[in-house]
């Protein structure tokens, strides 16, 4: 049966050299009161220290929160993780070289889970093939002390795969919103389940301890069955914490809209303006299919969704990789959770869903594309992002957009006329003879044929098997000044034609899907 334990007592569970996996998502299903009373004890007594982490999404706030907690040298000796963006304190060990670390997709971390849970041997997928997580090109290694292969490359019947080795986990540090007297758990007020299921089951099958945060305690018998995601059985000890650090996301303390308590209005989204990210927005929207399900990147193409209000397209079904289908995806200190979503289901089986192309549109954003057609949001110049569930999307979908500015850095642009006018051009090019890092292969996507576009504000490619295919720019737009000079490579150009006039126009498109 469970204990029930402060902070501090369940971290002084953990011994030094242990292996921990962590639930969460961005600022959802964090346990920061333990990762909080980890700091605290490393800081004061030296232990535990030299732990090594495996967690699939990013945790943190891009400061202090979530695994930042964790971001002190020596008590860290190894990490594997799927996003490193939001958790800066531990990029800085990695990029110092600190620390041994692997980032691997976000999906393939949490089905790894759940294939340790079931004691097989690891678990082997096609995600990251050709990519940086491929040993045959970095093994997903980020820097000069990670030296172990924990991913090979085997042939199944003629066809290649990954296989990310089996992990022994000794420690899992999970959050759900009750727990009963036996430990059962429930979420009720979480925005998700994440991968809490499955890391439980993983350490307990690994003979660990499973360490479980929740902000309210019940009593036996008390919790209706089918509202028990954890099952006391997988619980060793269970930390009651205050509100502080049980926010259900960095942004809202509670929100009801997000676990679906309470349908709220969704006013319509106020048009967008017409500038550059509009006429992105508009182009990427043109691919829409009837009743798609999508998956938007952050950023740029957020867009798409005010495009399809604005032109009346119903019935598009966007999804989250925390587990979200339909309603609206939050962002910021929220993503990962959505408003009135349609359903809610556990981090493993969402991608499952995406590994197996239930995603028909994807529209990604597009931070360095080579001539061979690769992308790379994963690594600049040494620092490390992380690939997160980018490559389980992208690899999977139906159809992959990648949208943004031609350059970034300083560009300035307007519409005179049905006109793009570049009134200041950006001094960092996108378009490169090599990107640093193959976060999507162009090469992979050649080999199952999967369309490919990138789509810009004054031009638009698309992938082909001979490489990048210059095929639309926009009126006003002149080709050797404005695009081809800004490029390291010269595209393929057999029909350059101009881009539909209506995207250009300052007034709704008339969009058919």
């Amino acid at each position: 049966m469970a204990q029930f334990i402060t902070a501090a007592e369940a971290v002084q569970k953990i011994e030094n050299g242990a292996t921990l996996a962590t639930s969460g998502f961005v600022g959802g299903i964090i346990p920061e009161a333990v990762l909080k009373a980890i700091q605290a004890s490393y800081l004061e007594t030296g232990t535990p220290r030299d732990l090594n982490v495996v967690f699939a999404a990013g945790q943190g706030d891009g400061g202090e929160r979530g695994l930042n907690h964790l971001g002190e040298e020596g008590l860290l000796r190894c990490i594997v993780g799927g996003h490193f963006n939001l958790t800066p304190r531990i990029g800085k060990l990695v990029m110092d070289n600190k620390v041994a670390a692997y980032n691997f997709p976000q999906g393939t971390i949490s089905q790894w889970f759940r294939d340790i849970a079931g004691q097989r041997p690891g678990t082997i997928t096609k995600v990251g093939l050709r990519t940086f997580v491929d040993p045959r090109l970095e093994g997903g290694k980020l820097n000069a002390q990670t030296t172990e292969d924990l991913v090979e490359v085997v042939n199944m019947k003629g066809e290649e795969w990954l296989w990310y080795k089996p992990l022994s986990l000794n420690v899992g540090i999970i959050r759900g919103t009750t727990a009963d007297q036996d430990g059962n758990i429930s979420m009720e007020e979480e925005i998700g389940t994440g991968e809490a299921l499955s890391i439980a089951a993983a350490v307990h099958a690994c003979g660990g301890i499973v360490i479980a945060q929740v902000k309210k305690v019940a009593a036996r018998g008390t919790l209706d069955p089918k509202d028990i995601k954890i099952p006391g059985v997988l619980v060793d000890y269970i930390v009651q914490s205050d509100t502080a650090d049980h926010l259900m996301t960095w942004d809202h303390e509670f929100n009801p809209a997000f676990n679906g308590d309470l349908k709220v209005p969704v006013d319509s989204l106020p048009a967008m303006e017409l500038t550059n990210r509009k006429i992105i927005a508009r182009r990427c929207a043109m691919e829409l299919i009837p009743d798609a399900v999508v998956n938007l990147g952050i950023g740029m193409p957020e867009g798409v969704s005010s495009i399809a209000a604005e032109e009346g397209v119903e019935g598009m079904v966007l999804t989250t990789e925390a587990g979200t289908i339909g309603g609206v995806p939050a962002g910021g200190g929220s993503f990962g959770a959505a408003t009135n979503a349609h359903a809610i289901i556990d981090q493993p089986y969402q991608f499952d869903f995406y590994d197996g192309g239930g995603v028909d549109l994807a529209i990604l954003g597009l931070a360095e594309a080579d001539e061979h057609g690769n992308i790379n949001v994963s690594k600049f110049k040494g620092r490390v992002a992380g690939c997160g569930g980018f490559i389980n999307i992208t690899q999977n979908s139906k159809k992959v957009i990648y949208c943004g500015t031609f350059t970034a850095g300083g560009l300035k642009e307007s519409v005179r006329d049905g006109k793009l006018i570049i009134n200041q051009e950006g001094h960092n090019h996108k378009f490169l003879k090599q990107v640093e890092q193959i976060t999507f292969s162009g090469d992979y996507a050649n080999s199952v044929g999967q369309p490919v576009l990138y789509v810009t504000e004054r031009a638009v490619f698309k992938l082909t098997p001979e490489g990048m295919e210059l095929i639309k720019i926009a009126p006003g737009i002149d080709l050797e000044k404005d695009v081809l000079a800004h490029m390291e490579f010269t595209p393929i150009m057999k029909d350059v034609k101009l881009m539909d006039s209506r995207i250009f126009e300052d007034k709704p498109m008339g969009l058919e899907v």
